[in-house]
């Protein structure tokens, strides 16, 4: 991993951030911070509030270039009035606002999106694009060229996420079908398949080569396994190692209601922040974390548990990838981003922004998620303390369920001036947040 860490000083990522140490003075905050709340000193201004067919978009994860434009991953596969899958945004006079705005690719549907060396990668659900923007174009003037094609789309999980450990390696999630590998997803009693067919094709990350065209999944390397659905991931600039944060899996106690009670389905398996290594396998659908009673990896229902059990029928959980840290259950993480820039107060340097989409399962408590944590990160990988809550208030009053949510974040970029981007899949908005203190 030192040639990858190294490799990825000199990426393209890396010469996005570090460049200024201020936002531009005429950036004037929204009063409200665009209806969010923030640490003292942080404000936040509207960028954008996106549209598709007259109703608000649904936007995914966010790419910024070294020049400030941003470019966002559209998920509105069943509006086909306008049809296109990125909408590309320019501020050009430093408000913080986009004045210019574009829009551009198939309607797929697609939550990947990533900025390298002049190209932009979109990632839609079934494939792979790859767009050339050269010397600051805001739209490309030619057709896409297919990276990969053919990626599995069905099921329960099928958003891809792209993320560039160097010019050479670009690392894709690919989400499991089901949520733990029943023979009858989601049903009452079903048992596990054993061993899971789901894991040697989904379920896992895989790298391509971001050059390449016309690649399949056969042509990647089966980089991890075992993860259910890793939408949230990046590399560690300062050790070059990928990390992510598991979507845990649900329906303990409605699949298994002799074992575990609507109360302990609510506050498990704990949402995972693990270290992803070449090779690792995180346990999925075999195990799950429980940092609540028993702080170990459980062995699943489906193949013999029984909320006690950390071992049996052929499986040791203690065996698999174990987390750094863990979030609250069902908080359905979707975006991460480790901070490179100047513009954020020393505390903040360094460490992990996760954002959460905010998930389900979750009665009779209420839901949660819907807010950005920080995790601070220490100089040997490891987080450094305990997880804090940066930006919070997207659900606004009610939180009983997603539909409710008011905002419902996604993706998280990081723009050249250190200045931190959040989208919103619920109401189209994108934020940009700075520090003016």
């Amino acid at each position: 991993m030192a040639a990858l860490a190294a490799a990825a000083a000199c990426s393209d990522k890396s010469s996005v951030t570090n460049q200024v140490s201020s936002p531009p003075p005429q950036l004037v905050c929204d009063a409200d911070n665009g209806g969010i709340t923030l640490p003292p000193g942080f404000c936040a201004v509207v960028v954008a509030d996106l549209v598709v067919g007259g109703k608000p978009a649904a936007a995914r994860h966010i790419a910024a270039t070294p020049n400030g434009d941003l470019y966002v991953a559209i998920n509105n596969p069943s509006n086909s009035n306008p049809a296109f899958g990125i909408v590309a945004l320019r501020d050009t006079n430093g408000d913080g606002k986009a004045d210019m705005q574009s829009q551009f690719s198939p309607n797929l549907g697609g939550s990947g999106i990533a900025w390298a060396d002049g190209n932009l990668y979109f990632g839609a659900n079934d494939r792979i694009m790859r767009y050339s923007l050269p010397d600051g174009q805001l739209t490309p003037t030619a057709d896409p060229q297919v990276v990969v094609s053919g990626l599995p789309a069905t099921g329960d999980h099928v958003s891809k996420t792209l993320v560039f450990a160097n010019a050479q390696t670009l690392f894709v999630n690919i989400g499991s079908a089901s949520n733990s590998c029943q023979v009858n997803n989601r049903k009452l009693q079903s048992p596990g398949v054993n061993p899971c067919p789901e894991l040697p094709i989904r379920a896992g990350v895989w790298t391509f080569n971001p050059a390449g065209t016309n690649q399949t999944e056969a042509n990647g390397h089966h980089y991890a396994s075992g993860y259910r659905n890793m939408v949230a991931l990046d590399v560690n600039p300062s050790n070059g190692n990928l990390y992510g944060v598991m979507q845990g899996r649900d329906m303990l106690a409605d699949n298994f209601p002799q074992l575990f009670t609507a109360e302990q389905q609510a506050v498990l398996p704990n949402e995972e922040f693990v270290r992803i290594t070449d090779g690792s396998n995180n346990g999925w659908p075999y195990c799950y974390y429980d940092d609540q009673t028993h702080h170990a990896k459980m062995l699943a229902p489906e193949y013999g548990g029984d909320g006690v059990e950390t071992s049996g029928n052929g499986f040791d959980c203690s065996t698999f990838n174990q987390p750094l840290a863990t979030f609250g259950a069902h908080w359905s993480p979707d975006g991460m981003h480790f901070y490179s820039g100047t513009q954020f107060p020393q505390h903040y340097r360094g460490g992990l922004f996760v954002v959460f989409h905010g998930g389900f399962n979750r009665a009779p408590l209420p839901n949660e998620g819907y807010k950005v944590m920080f995790l601070p990160m220490g100089s040997d990988g490891n987080p450094s303390g305990p997880a804090e809550v940066f930006a919070d208030g997207f659900a606004g009053p009610s939180t009983n369920l997603p539909a409710d949510a008011v905002h419902r974040p996604v993706g998280v970029a990081q723009g050249p001036d250190g200045s931190l981007y959040f989208s919103d899949d619920k109401a189209g908005r994108i934020w940009r947040v700075v520090f003016k203190q």
